[in-house]
């Protein structure tokens, strides 16, 4: 599962990943709402107890299955990936598959929290989709590798759009006391995509070709299109109430505020793309590539995130950099593990994925304990105790390493990361929506989710980087999350050194996280 749990995979692992996440069934998750209470956007509607109440079930199961959907996409394309590079005589470009749809989604983000904040989420989120869709039918058809990766960069564009303006539309069309309920549904739409997607994807690929996973999926787009659009134009179309902050009065893209955002997601994405094709050579040759990834990739994150994230300021600053450090370090620590059990205890690739079968439900169970009501005052101490339990299951990872360690505790150490991960991925959700002003809601989701992505490639470049200078070999970074657990196995043989130096950095990171989660909350 990739840190991106309520949201988009692939890009190394929260999930989101990725990338990939039984928890309670849905109905089993009331929580009382007060009656003044009432939505941005939804006024005059009636309240229900739960998202599943009549007020909110359209919207919620549209929601779901939109999360379902991104959810399988990003669960099942990678086990297709590899066959249809081959078939395509484009192994050698086989990662910019990845890349390109991780590039494309940073720039995808940014464009949605404008359009969002201008004129509410049902815009971007019905192109959105629609561009996830064409994306796929666009890959699906491709006769060359060329088309396939553009194929994959318009569905990128798309998954942007989209994961944003659900946030937007959770913000616009669920009450403060519903949301954290509702955040949980994200990471439980990705347990059954989890397990079974690999499954269906490479019974699919032997039987039909690799062509219907990505054919097929498209025409699932309709059933969130018909259940979610509509709700969505009824609880959280037009412009949001109060006055439009500076930035949100600009259509995307246009206005002095909206052009300066856009050039510097352009910046961004293509510094991004850059590290990731740096971390991929880990050669002398790559070491242009990679500071002039630097070079354009920094300036544009500090301009895009809220001011004050990398010196952790308390508040919405330090929210978003938790966002970031929490994925980016499990995110490492999880890509390893099949390629680790692979090369240094001889299991099988399908054995090694099974040592993080668990944790899907562990995640989702994680993301449904901080949705119970009664938790909501404890919202910081909720983060750092996750973060906790997540750096607890880092270190302890390259324990298996020693012949004498039962493989079996790894698989119960990542999930009880993974319970840390549902935790604080969650909650950092939660507390940037209760931050946020309606009207900077889709520029702050997109913050966040941006943190979460940057933080991946990121840490995945470095670790990379490190773990070839410790004699393990190279690893690509574009897919690090595409489940390829013996990828490199035969180079990492025999350096357990190489895995020490991956894991110690990743968990220091943790343990960086478990201090930021001390400083949620705004001072009083």
């Amino acid at each position: 599962m990739t840190a991106s749990g309520d949201g988009i995979g692939e890009s190394g692992g929260v999930k989101d990943p990725a990338p990939v996440r039984t928890t309670a069934p849905l109905s089993d998750l009331p929580v009382p709402v007060p009656a003044p209470a009432r939505a941005a956007g939804s006024a005059g509607r009636p309240r229900s107890e739960s998202v599943l109440g009549r007020g909110y079930l359209a919207l919620t199961l549209g929601i779901v299955s939109v999360v379902f959907l991104i959810a399988f996409e990003a669960t099942a394309v990678g086990t297709a990936m590899p066959v249809a590079a081959d078939e395509l005589d484009g192994v050698s470009v086989y990662a910019f598959a990845f890349s390109a749809l991780f590039t494309t989604s940073l720039l995808g983000m940014v464009v949605s929290g404008q359009w969002s904040d201008r004129s509410g989420p049902l815009p971007p989120l019905a192109w959105g989709i629609g561009s996830f869709a064409a994306g796929l039918v666009l890959s699906g058809t491709a006769a060359t590798m060329g088309i396939f990766v553009a194929g994959r960069a318009v569905q990128g564009i798309g998954g942007g759009l989209v994961i944003v303006a659900l946030y937007v539309t959770v913000s616009r069309a669920y009450p403060e006391q519903l949301r954290p309920t509702v955040l949980a549904c994200f990471a439980a739409a990705w347990v059954v995509p989890a397990v079974v997607g690999p499954l269906i994807a490479g019974s699919v690929t032997q039987h039909l070709g690799w062509r219907w996973v990505f054919l097929g999926l498209p025409l699932l787009v309709a059933v969130p299109l018909a259940v979610m659009l509509p709700a969505v134009r009824r609880a959280a179309s037009g412009p949001p109430p109060g006055d439009p902050a500076p930035d949100a009065a600009d259509r995307p893209g246009q206005g002095p505020a909206g052009r300066t955002r856009l050039k510097f997601a352009v910046a961004l994405a293509a510094g991004a793309g850059l590290l990731q094709y740096a971390g991929q050579e880990l050669t002398l040759l790559a070491v242009l590539p990679a500071v002039a990834g630097a070079a354009l990739l920094v300036p544009a994150a500090l301009r895009l995130l809220p001011h004050g994230t990398y010196r952790a300021a308390r508040g919405l600053p330090a929210v978003v950099l938790l966002r970031g450090i929490a994925a980016g370090g499990f995110v490492v620590a999880e890509s390893f593990v099949p390629l680790m059990l692979v090369s240094q205890r001889g299991l099988s690739v399908t054995m090694a994925g099974l040592a993080l079968a668990a944790g899907g439900a562990t995640w989702a169970l994680g993301s449904f304990t901080q949705s119970r009501q009664r938790l909501g005052p404890y919202r910081e101490r909720l983060a750092r105790g996750g973060m906790v339990l997540v750096t607890a299951g880092v270190a302890y990872t390259p324990a298996a390493l020693a012949e004498s360690v039962p493989v079996w505790t790894l698989a119960v150490a990542m999930a009880v990361g993974c319970y840390g991960m549902g935790l604080v991925i969650s909650s950092t959700s939660v507390l940037l929506l209760q931050l946020s002003a309606p009207e900077e809601a889709g520029k702050n989701s997109a913050a966040l989710q941006m943190s979460d992505s940057l933080s991946n490639v990121v840490l995945l470049a470095v670790t990379g980087a490190a773990f070839a200078l410790c004699g393990g070999g190279s690893v690509s970074v574009g897919a690090a999350g595409s489940g390829s657990g013996s990828a490199g196995a035969a180079a990492a043989e025999g350096r357990p050194l190489a895995f020490v130096a991956v894991y110690a950095i990743a968990a220091l990171v943790c343990a960086l996280g478990v201090a930021v989660a001390g400083r949620l909350g705004e001072r009083t």
